[in-house]
């Protein structure tokens, strides 16, 4: 999904694959470090692949956050921070390409940005 976006790049970072617009990551695998599942105490981690993907401020984490509690959650390590953590397993495929198309826009440059804007299709009434 996130190689369908202009200018998109696939990568690796910290050993893991990673996609970037103009040199920017969006999106990125976050598996649990052995402090973040030490964290969780006894609450069992989310279980599964994990993709982080970056939002456009800290409300837009909130929002998202209370959208979708099932699929989508945050971590101590990113307080403070503009991405959300998904669980691939429990996440649709619609609010997935949501997520990804959101991250992207929300590091991509400014006229890039606007120009993926002004192609795509208008949203249908319930669509995403």
């Amino acid at each position: 999904m996130a190689t369908e976006l202009p200018e998109v790049t696939e990568g690796e970072r910290f050993g893991r694959a990673t996609w970037f617009v103009r040199g920017k990551a969006f999106a990125w695998e976050r598996p649990f470090s052995k402090a973040d599942i030490k964290r969780f105490g006894d609450e069992t981690p989310p279980d599964g692949p994990i993709l982080a993907v970056s939002v456009e401020d800290l409300h837009e984490k909130e929002a998202v956050l209370e959208a979708n509690p099932e699929a989508f959650f945050t971590i101590a390590h990113f307080d403070g921070y503009a991405a959300v953590l998904i669980q691939l397993e429990k996440v649709g495929k619609r609010a997935l390409r949501q997520a990804i198309v959101d991250g992207w826009l929300a590091v991509a440059p400014k006229k890039l940005a606007n120009e993926y804007l002004a192609a795509r299709p208008p949203r249908r009434a319930g669509g995403p």
